[in-house]
This record gives C-alpha cells, sequence and structure tokens, in this order.
C-alpha cells in the first residue's frame, strides 16, 4: 500500500491542520511527539507534505496525485506482468494437459453392438446438432435400424446428413431417406464418401476403423473422439463434403407423396413443379440413372424422362445439364 493506517490518518490531520509541527500533530493525533516527528519524516519521505522554510520544522500538506501516481503506476505495471505470467503459465498448463491426456481423446470400442449403442445413446444426448456420412454397406447401424433420429429432430436436434450415392441406389434405402427428410433431417448427396462418421454437437465423433474389405475377419472397431484438433479436422472434411454435395429433396411419406404429385412450386408462367418433381431433380443432379430413379420411386422409366422432358420445357432448356442449373437457380433443389 502507498499508505499504512497511521500515515494516512496523520496526513488527513496534516491537510485539516493546513500545517503543523510534530508537537501539534501529537497533540490532535493522541500520540507523542516523537511518534507524530517519526510519521511526518515517513510522509515527508513519500512526498505527501513538504516542509516550510524557517527555524522550527513545520510541514504542509501536498497534492496526494502527484506523489501517490508514480506508485500507483508502479503497482499496476506489476500487477499488469503478474496477469501476463498467470496467462503464460496456463497456457503451459493447458498445452502439458493435452500432452498428457492425450490417450483420453481417442477411445476404441470394438464390436457391432457396442458401437450401435455407442451411437444411439450419442443421439440420445445430442442438444443441438447430429452429422453423419452415411456410406453403402452399412457398418453396425442401418438407416432403418436408427430409431433414435425420429425422437431427436422432435426435441428440436439439427440432423445434417450426406449419402453416398450408391447408399441411395440400393433397393428401399431411398423410402427411408425421405421419410428423415419429411421429420426435417437435412440430406444431401454425393458419389462417395471418404468415411463414416457421425458427429454430435461438435463436441464428440464417432468413426469406424475397419476397411470394407475386413468385415469376414472380425468385428467392427471404431474410434470415439473427444475435443481436439482431430475432431477440428474431421468437423472441416464434413463441411467441405457437405458444400459440395447435392441437395435431395423429399416429403415425408416418400414415394406414396410422390406418386399423388401434389403441387410445392409454381413457376412464373402457372406451371407446377411437384414434390415429385422436386424429388426427381434432385436424383438427376446427384447423378443417379434414370434406371435406379424409376427403381427407388417405383415407376417407369419413361415415367421418369416424361417428367423431365416437361421440367425442361417449364424451364426452357434442352439438355439436363442446363436444367440442373436452372433447377438449382430457381430453387427447385
Amino acid at each position: 500500500m502507498p499508505l499504512d493506517p497511521r500515515e494516512e490518518r496523520a496526513y488527513r490531520l496534516v491537510v485539516g491542520l493546513a500545517g503543523a509541527r510534530s508537537d501539534q500533530l501529537a497533540e490532535v493525533a493522541g500520540t507523542t511527539t516523537s511518534d507524530a516527528a517519526d510519521l511526518l519524516a515517513r510522509l515527508h519521505a513519500k512526498g505527501l507534505v513538504s516542509r516550510r522554510p524557517g527555524g522550527e520544522p513545520e510541514f504542509v500538506a501536498l497534492p496526494p496525485e502527484v506523489a501517490l501516481a508514480t506508485t500507483l503506476l508502479r503497482q499496476q505495471e506489476s500487477l499488469d506482468a503478474a496477469r501476463q505470467l498467470v496467462s503464460s503459465l496456463s497456457d503451459e498448463y493447458r498445452a502439458a494437459s493435452r500432452r498428457r491426456d492425450a490417450h483420453a481423446a481417442v477411445e476404441v470400442v470394438v464390436g457391432s453392438r457396442v458401437l450401435r449403442d455407442t451411437l444411439r445413446g450419442l443421439q440420445d444426448s445430442a442438444t443441438s446438432e447430429i452429422l453423419w456420412f452415411c456410406r453403402a454397406n452399412p457398418l453396425a447401424m442401418a438407416g432403418s435400424e436408427n430409431l433414435e433420429e425420429e425422437a431427436a429432430l422432435r426435441r428440436g436436434v439439427r440432423y445434417r446428413a450426406v449419402y453416398e450415392r450408391a447408399l441411395v441406389e440400393a433397393p428401399g434405402e431411398l423410402d427411408g431417406i425421405l421419410e428423415a427428410v419429411g421429420w426435417g433431417e437435412e440430406a444431401r448427396v454425393t458419389p462417395t464418401l471418404p468415411v463414416r462418421l457421425a458427429v454430435v454437437d461438435r463436441s464428440t465423433a464417432v468413426c469406424p476403423l475397419t476397411y470394407d474389405g475386413d468385415r469376414a475377419v472380425g468385428e467392427p472397431s471404431a474410434a470415439v473422439i473427444g475435443r481436439g484438433q482431430l475432431l477440428d479436422a474431421l468437423l472441416a472434411l464434413f463441411e467441405g463434403c457437405w458444400e459440395r454435395a447435392t441437395p435431395l429433396v423429399g416429403e415425408v411419406d416418400g414415394a406414396a407423396a410422390a406418386t399423388a404429385g401434389a403441387p410445392e412450386a409454381v413457376t412464373e408462367a402457372g406451371d407446377a413443379v411437384t414434390a415429385q418433381d422436386r424429388t426427381v431433380l434432385s436424383l438427376v443432379v446427384a447423378g443417379l440413372p434414370d434406371k435406379s430413379i424409376s427403381s427407388q420411386l417405383r415407376v417407369s422409366r419413361r415415367t421418369v424422362q416424361r417428367r423431365l422432358t416437361r421440367l425442361m420445357t417449364i424451364a426452357g432448356v434442352d439438355t439436363r445439364t442446363a436444367l440442373a442449373y436452372q433447377a438449382a437457380r430457381r430453387g427447385w433443389v
């Protein structure tokens, strides 16, 4: 402290006296003359009083700002230095902790049942968002077995899923995907995916470690990954694939709703673009051949081709490439 309590009281008394000798200060302070003289000497040393010229020593108070500003500045500098030291030591501690606890950032689980239970438990605990990379030939849990998704969507969890094209082409898969889209899932399709992946609340990822060719060798294994640079890399990988993938459009009841052909968008010319049209367009843009589209939607290939011809007429184009461009520009997919 710049002043101890006795020095502070003595300074206040000198201010009130407009000047004081040691005997005068001793009288008002209720102390001895020698003690008062010592207090005045200490105040003088700290620049808070000055001695009047003359015979017997008499002291007058000086403005405290001048005397104490330098002391306070030094203390502030010392405090700033202490803060910087604490920050530096904290950074070193966290870095050492990450190195020391690196083994805890990744946990390996083995077995289809354990992997399914892990995925289900993470979905049940999700509060904000779940990200999926869905490759063909699911390793531990098919889409139809994922009973936790609908409940999570209903409580406000956002689902974003990127599907490998081969999975969408597999018999019966599109109906399940469109059903999930009807619940609120955001689905996109890409030709291939580098890995299988699930990320929950951007804090925990599950990434299978087993190659497809190793399925016959033994139980599948997966890494459960916590916060860290590895998780950051997987999040960046997902966002990159998401941006490049093609949106998949559908309704709750999948092919049945598509067959009904309920209008969903109307062009400037008044031509209706139905939910079925949008589903067909999204599959075409995703690269599925007409045969796969007709099979998935349970309509003839000629029906698919007629729909595309009609859409090209509405869009005023004569090629599928141009139709895909117009569909994206007009918000049909």
